[in-house]
Formats: structure tokens, sequence, C-alpha cells
């Protein structure tokens, strides 16, 4: 049996300072981070929100737990690394997480939380997301110059036989590949899909409708698309060129591109070798391979090639493309990319370590990133 101490344990003093151990001190969490994200939910008032999407079926005499209760339980569990719903057999007589949840007693179950998952309605998912986007729009005291939606997928591993798993290659892993849009740090979109399908899938969607509620919102914003490579669709850029939305999408890489940015790499290292230093210059080029009937532009590529002392020359793909209105390209520090903006006169060249190029109209622009060996 457990020999319980309940008095005071003195240590051998440490630079004059006395040293107690203390067996008084009632019960301790190590989450009490969840309190500050508690107080930051309640002023944004997000999980309120979301739980007005969520139709409650159940019968209100026999309700036990609300469902902004269970919403927080998972949220802020999420937040604090508690992702599987067993960890609440124990957490649910935690009173932190009592106060957390703002509920005076025992919190859901395991069991209770999964049906309540289970019993959510794709027509309350959506309207969850247009939570996360009228969140976005209501915290700008007024209408921004230019919004930037980044898209992205990105892998969600499973641990278990989950519904819809499936091993991706490149991730080398079972798992999810939700579909995320962020402007800044700000998330406006989190759609989860499974692994086995192009990561673009439903990205078009998605684009159309942010652009429209955008746009009712502030009717003179500038958009621009972001991604990268898996995102480079014909019919993406040619809805984005018929509604006015600037895209920077990249490009996947291939031997015509590689040849055709060689002699910048050229000069960039060797003007590394003079000076030691990371060298980024600019350039561009025309590539008939997108004077295809399925371009409505015919493109120019406007070059980017860095050199650096850390990786040995490997050139990648960046593809960006921006509307007759245009839009600012913000180079990315990966090894050769190709960027699409659109055709006409570039307003600016730089050959300095500067990473912004605007270009006034329609042009295909592309860009490489290479380094020496160490």
């Amino acid at each position: 049996m457990t020999e319980c101490i309940r008095e005071r344990v003195e240590f051998t003093r440490i630079f004059g300072r006395r040293v107690v151990a203390d067996f008084t001190g009632g019960q301790i969490s190590s989450d009490a981070g969840g309190l500050l994200l508690a107080e930051a939910d309640r002023r944004l008032g997000l999980t309120e929100a979301v739980a007005e999407c969520v139709t409650d079926r159940r019968d209100p005499a026999k309700t036990e737990h609300t469902v902004v209760q269970m919403i927080r339980q998972r949220v802020y569990g999420l937040a604090l690394g508690y992702e599987d719903l067993n960890d609440w057999d124990h957490l649910r007589n935690d009173p932190l997480w009592q106060m957390l949840a703002a509920k005076d007693g025992q919190l859901a179950s395991s069991p209770t939380l999964c049906r309540f998952e289970n019993s959510v309605e794709r027509r309350a998912l959506f309207e969850m997301s247009e939570v996360l986007v009228e969140g976005f729009i209501s915290g700008h005291r007024k209408a921004p110059k230019k919004v930037t939606l980044d898209f992205d997928a990105t892998d969600d591993p499973v641990h278990g036989g989950q519904e819809n798993r499936f091993f991706h290659g490149y991730y080398d892993s079972y798992c999810y590949l939700p579909l995320y849009v962020f402007c800044g740090k700000q998330l406006l979109v989190a759609y989860l899909r499974p692994s086995n399908i192009d990561p673009a899938r439903g990205s078009r969607v998605i684009l159309k409708m942010l652009v429209q509620r955008l746009r009712k919102a502030w009717p003179h914003v500038r958009i621009v698309l972001r991604a990268d490579s898996g995102f480079c669709r014909w019919r993406t850029m040619r809805w984005c060129d018929r509604n006015d939305v600037g895209y920077i999408l990249g490009l996947a890489r291939n031997s015509r591109l590689q040849e055709r940015s060689r002699k910048l790499e050229e000069r960039a290292e060797k003007r590394y070798e003079r000076s030691g230093e990371k060298q980024r210059l600019f350039g561009e080029f025309d590539y008939a391979a997108y004077t295809s009937r399925a371009w409505s532009i015919r493109p120019r590529d406007p070059t980017r090639a860095t050199w650096s002392p850390t990786r040995k020359a490997s050139p990648r793909s960046f593809t960006t493309m921006s509307t007759v209105r245009g839009a600012t390209w913000k180079t990315a520090s990966r090894n050769s990319s190709w960027t699409c903006l659109p055709d006409g006169p570039a307003r600016t060249v730089s050959t300095s370590t500067s990473s912004d190029c605007c270009w006034p109209q329609r042009r295909t622009c592309w860009s490489t990133t290479s380094a020496a060996t160490p």
C-alpha cells in the first residue's frame, strides 16, 4: 500500500534559499494554457458561432451536455494535444477542463462525443466554414486593397483503420489529404479529404465561393490565388482570367525549362564564386509550350536564379500568372521555380536581392534556384 506523506519535507538549503516539498497543494494541472485559449475564444465567439451551425435533434429533457460544451471539449482538446476521444475518459473529471467548457460538473464521455461528431450534417460543415470567412471579413475595419489566398494540401497521418484511409507515396504513410486556405496567418478553409485524389480536387469550387463572398464584402478588392504546382490546372487559370483574379502557381519541372534556365544559373554561380555571398538574379524568356489551345494567352517567362553555398543546383518549377489588372509576385526560397504572369512588357525586372516583381499585364514567369556544394 502506498504510504502518503502529509507533512512538509525540508531539503538542504541552496544558496541560502529554503527548499521545501509540500504535498498539500491540491489538484495540479499541466493544461493551464487552455485558460488563455478559452478566454480568446469567448471574446471572438468562435465556438458559440460554430455551435449555432449544428442542429441538435436530441430531446432537451434528456440532454445533459450542450452542443457548445462538446465543441469546446473537442476544439480545446485538439489544441492542447488530446486528439483521441479516449482521452476524455479521464479528462471529463478534471476541474480545469470543466472550467474551460463552462460546465459545473462532469463533461461528455468519449462515446457521447463520438455520437455527436457522427451526427453533424454536411450542411452544418459548410456553415462552419462560413464562420471562418465571416470572422476574417469582420476583423477588417476597412476594405483591404489586396487579398492573397494561399491554397495548400498537406498530410494528416492516421494511426488506425479509419474510414477512407489510403497510403500516399509522397508522404510515405497512411493519411488524409486536407485542403487548407489561408490569407496571411488566418485560416479561411479546412476541407478534409482522402489522400487518393488529385491535390487540386475541389479547389476551384472553393476559390469561386471565396471570391464571390469577398467581393460582396469588398467590391474593389484585388484577389490573388497562390499555390504550388499541385494546383496548376488550366481550368482554374482560365476561370481566374475570366473573373479578374490574379494567380501565382507552381509549374512542375521539365527538361525544357531546366535547359532554358542554365545560362542564368551559370551567371549566378560565377557571381557567387566572386563574392562568396548568396546571389539572386532575374530574367525572362519565351516558352512556346504554353501556346496550346488550352491557354488563352501566349506566355513569356521572367526568371529568377539563386545561388548559395547550401545546396547543389537542382532546378524546380514555379509557375505564376496574373490577370490583366496585374499582381505582385513574391519569389519563394525554393529550388528552381517557374512562374506565369500576364503577357506584355514588365514594369520591373530586378537583378538585385529583392524578391518582389510587379507585372502590369499578362505574362508567364519562370524562376530558378540553385546552390553550390558546401
